[in-house]
């Protein structure tokens, strides 16, 4: 079991180094450079010259990508063009609000769709489980934005129940302090994560019910209820916490969209308000927290998978071995 886990963190480590070879790249390869992508078409050789001077960019690529690592290192994402303060302090204000945003709405959405998944696979074929697929696929297929909308007519226009802005402040108990400000983000920010769970849920579900471990319980006598939550909710649970660690970025990137919708102050809408400022630094800095954390939420899936289900920490080869006989 150690050797597995040291070949996954070593294999998390690999890819975060790749994650920061492809953001220096992605700096690299704005048409025009970053000196014309900062400074807007209007700038002059002399101008250009001087931007690229004063940020290191006249040097050659591996000089400049070593620099780059090498600020990284030590907590340096460069420094915010518009809005003249280190990208680092930047997002450390305002990652804790959107980690709320995104932790709560996939909370909200994991405790509805687990119940739901193993529900409509043990009423397989009901009407409501029907009625469940299809509101099911009507939430995954809705683009987050729209269904932004739609709650802000609903529930803040026509029902004015929530208020159309989030919750605004500078720490998470001013935020907590507005509860029903934060309803609408939430409903938005899960929705779609709701929707595909009780479909992995429930997929799941139905796979195992049809394992021979299933048939054997029922025959010694054993309760449905018993081998449903004892037995068949725990091996079913393995594949959708794999899910949950890779479905990080998703779950991001939908917090990109809810959060400029609902003018939520996160570093979704840093993350907006830079893309339209031409902020590359601030830009640079969010993708690469967000590729950060989707290696960290895969590695975390895995050593979950491995406590869950005993057969993760079987080495291949003793488990093709096994196979043959």
């Amino acid at each position: 079991m150690t050797r597995y886990i040291a070949r996954r963190v070593l294999l998390a480590a690999v890819v975060v180094l790749l994650v920061t070879v492809v953001t220096f790249v992605l700096l690299h390869l704005l048409p025009g450079g970053p000196a014309r992508g900062a400074l807007g078409v209007k700038a002059t050789t002399e101008q250009i010259a001087a931007f690229n001077a004063a940020q290191g960019l006249d040097r050659p690529l591996p000089v400049q990508y070593w620099r780059y690592l090498s600020r990284l290192l030590t907590g340096d994402l460069g420094r915010s063009y518009t809005l003249n303060s280190p990208v680092s302090t930047l997002l450390a204000e305002r990652l804790p609000r959107t980690l709320l945003l995104t932790a709560g709405s996939t909370l909200l959405a994991v405790l509805v769709a687990l119940p739901l998944g193993v529900w409509q696979a043990v009423h397989r074929g009901s009407a409501l489980d029907h009625l469940a697929t299809a509101c099911a696929f009507l939430l995954y297929a809705t683009p987050v934005f729209f269904l932004s909308l739609i709650l802000i007519i609903v529930f803040a226009q026509a029902l004015p129940v929530f208020p159309a802005q989030a919750a605004q402040g500078d720490s998470l108990g001013e935020l907590l302090a507005q509860p029903g400000s934060l309803v609408l983000p939430l409903l938005a920010g899960g929705a779609a994560t709701l929707a595909a769970f009780s479909r992995y849920m429930r997929a799941a579900t139905l796979d195992n019910l049809t394992e021979d471990y299933v048939r054997t319980a029922r025959a010694r006598g054993t309760r449905e209820r018993e081998i449903l939550w004892r037995h068949v909710w725990p091996n079913s649970l393995t594949s959708v916490v794999a899910m949950l660690g890779y479905y990080v970025p998703v779950i991001f990137g939908g917090a990109l969209v809810v959060e400029s919708m609902f003018n939520y102050p996160g570093i979704g809408l840093l993350f907006w308000s830079s893309a339209r400022n031409a902020d590359f630094p601030v830009l640079l800095g969010v993708v690469l927290v967000i590729g950060v954390a989707t290696v960290a939420g895969a590695l975390l899936a895995d050593l979950a998978q491995l406590a869950i289900d005993p057969r993760v920490r079987v080495p291949a080869r003793q488990a093709r071995a096994g196979a043959t006989a």
